[in-house]
């Protein structure tokens, strides 16, 4: 389509206008098309909490013309970000669930997951980590690695994710990029290096300096949409040299292309640079820093060129499906087809159920083939066929409806009756399961009960949604005690289930410790 059909196509729907409203539907009709693999990035936003994850995807989004306006996470203003659907998440201040939404980048589509920093909701990270191809870890320029970096590290090694590295917040009192890389390399034991380094720390940040193209960056304009690129500036130059010395050494280690080309004394092109730490960095032996500040509107721009320059497409990643033999322990793999058209059957993953308000909600990634609106498909685990009522695409709680789907796709349906981790496949003889996502046990427990008795009926409706929607969300009834005990990963956790039942259910509800039910024994002593 063409820019002056689109335009057309805009002012003829009412109350449309603005070059902005132009943009953002031209980046629906761009991604609505099948695109090559090529052209598709599927990545999720993953950092311990409070690093700044949702106010970055809130740039991101904006500067990609997905939304109008920016706003504050914490919804200052009444609105919240984008990402931030739920009301408790813009109460709060922090993300509960993880939201998919997809944008347009240099023509490039773009899935995004924004995932919960706090530990009590890591089920959240650990499924979109399953799904995704890549991913985007924020450190807090302060704050460095965390306990929660680390876990989500480990999640990143399980699933074999390939994975940037933004150095977020550098316009905080005692930002300290150099100590927060030092930590990925000693407390996570990566292979990293600067691909950017700022220029000014604190109240000084004016921009970065971009070590592959040896240009300083700049963002001007009210909200830093203005990208002006400049030479670096004099007192930067000796340290940029070093750094971008040190991050050729760093990749000539891992990467046998460049490594040949650093014994030889050859001097690497940009490209050759380039093409280098895609390699190195989709086989997990490299992670490329970023910098930036997402409040202060700087560094995101170069962030999502570095996506699609560094991170793979579904193409270059290797899914597997188990084929499920009868009288058999041993575990055959099939690799799953990435191409973009029927050829193969379909096969996708459902990785997150949510209670939304036209029925249950699935998100499903397609791993292989097709899937049409009104196709039945087949839940490999129960052998049902279901049929393809709703097809849509997520943007936060925001639906839009699509026809049809393809492989490297993240898309939702409704109204299927499955659990978490379930696979569809198109032909009921296919025995096949995709690798199961790993659940962490509960660890804390509690009594919980209505506090009015006539809301036993909105309580065990809740209850059970809820351990649906979370797998790390247990419920049990110990009948000596005669109580309903929930675990969960923390306090917290517990705490915002509580809250949504008072919400969501009108049932509000008394949360306390568990009772101990005593017994009386009787010993006999023998003599």
């Amino acid at each position: 389509m063409s820019l002056i059909q689109a335009a057309v196509r805009l002012r003829r729907r009412p109350g449309s206008c603005g070059v902005r409203q132009l943009i953002i539907y031209i980046c629906r009709q761009c991604s609505s098309g099948i695109l090559p693999n090529k052209m598709i990035r599927n990545i999720g936003i993953s950092a311990h909490i409070d690093s700044g994850k949702t106010t970055l995807t809130e740039r991101v989004l904006y500067y990609t013309g997905r939304i109008a306006e920016m706003h504050e996470v914490k919804g200052k203003d009444g609105v919240g970000a984008i990402m931030d659907s739920m009301e408790l998440e813009r109460q709060r201040g922090i993300t509960i669930q993880s939201a998919a939404t997809y944008t347009v980048w240099n023509k490039r589509n773009i899935n995004i997951i924004d995932t919960p920093g706090h530990v009590d909701f890591t089920i959240e990270v650990e499924r979109a980590l399953r799904v995704l191809d890549g991913a985007v870890l924020v450190l807090c320029s302060v704050g460095g690695v965390q306990c929660q970096t680390m876990t989500v590290n480990r999640q990143m090694k399980r699933y074999n994710v390939p994975f940037l590295t933004f150095i977020n917040k550098l316009d905080r009192l005692g930002a300290n990029p150099n100590r927060a890389i030092q930590q990925l390399r000693s407390k996570l034991n990566h292979n990293t290096a600067f691909i950017q380094i700022p220029i000014g720390l604190e109240g000084n940040l004016k921009g970065i300096i971009d070590l592959l193209e040896e240009r300083a960056i700049y963002f001007e304009g009210q909200f830093g949409q203005n990208v002006k690129y400049d030479d670096i500036p004099a007192e930067h130059r000796a340290e940029a040299a070093d750094q971008r010395q040190e991050l050729i050494e760093c990749v000539a280690n891992v990467d046998e292309l460049l490594g040949e080309m650093f014994l030889e004394e050859k001097i690497p092109t940009v490209l050759d640079l380039k093409a280098a730490i895609r390699r190195a960095t989709i086989s997990r032996l490299f992670s490329p820093v970023l910098v930036g500040s997402a409040l202060k509107n700087k560094g995101v721009q170069p962030l999502l060129d570095a996506i699609l320059d560094y991170l793979p497409d579904p193409s270059e990643v290797s899914n597997y499906a188990i084929v499920n033999q009868e009288n058999s322990e041993d575990k055959t793999k099939v690799l799953m087809d990435p191409k973009r058209d029927a050829s193969q059957p379909f096969v996708g993953l459902a990785f997150k159920l949510e209670a939304g308000r036209y029925g249950q909600l699935t998100y499903i990634r397609v791993y292989q083939g097709m899937l049409k609106k009104s196709e039945n498909i087949y839940n490999t685990r129960t052998g049902k066929k279901i049929r393809v009522q709703r097809l849509v695409r997520m943007h936060a709680d925001q639906m839009e409806d699509v026809e049809e789907v393809y492989a490297g796709d993240i898309c939702a349906l409704f109204g299927i009756d499955c659990a978490s981790g379930d696979t569809f496949t198109a032909r009921t003889s296919c025995n096949l399961s995709m690798e199961s996502i790993h659940v962490p046990e509960p660890v804390i427990s509690v009594a919980i009960k209505p506090v009015n008795k006539n809301d036993l009926d909105k309580f065990s409706k809740g209850i059970g949604r809820f351990t649906r929607e979370d797998p790390t969300f247990r419920v049990t009834y110990d009948p000596e005690s005669r109580e309903t005990i929930v675990s969960g990963m923390g306090e917290l956790h517990l705490e915002i289930y509580a809250q949504r039942l008072e919400r969501e259910y009108n049932c509000p509800c008394v949360m306390g410790k568990p009772k101990v039910a005593f017994r009386e024994t009787i010993s006999t002593c023998v003599p």
